[in-house]
């Protein structure tokens, strides 16, 4: 059940970046009329900020993840007793 939470976030995710990346280039700055209508108008701060700041905390959310999910995993193999170097082995006198 996790993972597959984790694969819809992850989908999610994605698509929130995207938008975010597409949503300067599909407006008219130019035009008001253009993205009057669309959520977070009638002004352009408004509308770039409900389209790309998903995006954006979604961007830094898997970034996040996966630097703790690397860090983990980094911890876990070098704590595996294969990765300890050898001791030594005192000699009796």
């Amino acid at each position: 059940m996790r993972k597959i939470a984790l694969a819809l976030g992850v989908l999610l995710g994605t698509f929130l970046i995207a938008r975010a990346v597409v949503e300067p280039f599909v407006i008219d700055f130019g035009d008001p009329s253009s993205y009057a209508d669309d959520w977070g108008g009638p002004h352009v701060i408004g509308v770039l900020a409900v389209h790309c700041l998903p995006g954006v905390l979604s961007a830094w959310l898997m970034y996040r993840g996966a630097r703790r999910r690397l860090a983990r995993t980094a911890r876990t193999s070098a704590s595996t007793p294969d990765s300890t170097p050898p001791q030594a082995v005192p000699r009796g006198r």
